[in-house]
């Protein structure tokens, strides 16, 4: 991350999983988008109470209004930098990302990102959680419906590379 990026969108409950044959299971995170970098942060130093604050405020949001372009008082681009600091944390440059684009799901909107990282073709999926089970794993039991359009044109707009 640079010193001078900003924090565009920022979504919290977010569901991804591997596009990989045989991959099961996903893992929670944050997915931000800032001027130049595509992040997906599932360690992070954020208190559970902020999390489930923030998480309750992002669902009564995309019950209004299904944009994904929003951001969460109480992180910023301070708060970003010391979790990207953790290497299990994923940081692109839009220049990585190979193809983006999202789908409408009976159950819910999925964005799908497949991008090239250490001469790795990766490929997931993205969905925000509306509901959870916590045993025997936490995954989610309910999706939300969002508008991921605007998200994908941010990126796309500033591409340098496209195929």
């Amino acid at each position: 991350m640079e010193p001078d990026e900003k924090i565009q969108a920022h979504l919290v409950s977010v569901w991804r999983e591997s596009k990989k044959f045989f991959s099961v299971g996903g893992r929670e995170g944050m997915l931000i988008l800032t001027d130049r970098h595509l992040m997906f942060v599932h360690k992070t130093e954020a208190k559970k109470k902020w999390w489930e604050a923030i998480r309750q405020r992002q669902t009564v949001h995309f019950l209004k209004s299904k944009s994904t372009m929003i951001t969460h008082d109480g992180y910023n681009e301070e708060n970003l930098k010391n979790d990207l600091e953790n290497e299990k944390n994923i940081e692109l440059r839009f220049d990585d990302i190979l193809d983006i684009s999202f789908e409408e799901k009976i159950w819910g909107s999925i964005l799908i990102v497949e991008y090239q990282k250490n001469e790795k073709l990766e490929k997931h999926q993205y969905s925000i959680a509306q509901d959870w089970v916590k045993y025997p794993a936490k995954e989610p039991t309910k999706y939300m419906k969002v508008d991921w359009e605007p998200f994908v044109q941010y990126i796309k707009d500033r591409q340098k590379i496209t195929r």
